[in-house]
């Protein structure tokens, strides 16, 4: 599972051979999610305030988000991105 940040406890992945539409995920202790780049829905369950941390990260760095994705789909390295602060 390549990561590609870490901030607050929770992880965010991206897989390499994942299936469509783009999508990355996070995890937290025994939960995990994945979110669609593009609109922003949610899959699996995550604690409020870890989730709300998630997405305002996510607002953050879509393009970024979308990069690695291709990226991913070439099989390159990923990039890293900036932790939430």
């Amino acid at each position: 599972m390549p990561e590609i940040s870490r901030f607050l406890g929770i992880i965010i992945a991206m897989f390499y051979k994942d299936h469509a539409p783009p999508h990355f995920h996070a995890l937290y202790g025994e939960y995990e999610i994945t979110v669609e780049i593009s609109t922003g829905i949610i899959n699996g369950s995550f604690p409020k305030r870890a989730l709300r941390h998630v997405l305002e990260w996510y607002e953050i760095h879509k393009e970024e988000l979308f990069e690695n994705w291709r990226l991913s789909e070439e099989r390159k390295p990923l990039k890293k991105i900036a932790p939430l602060e």
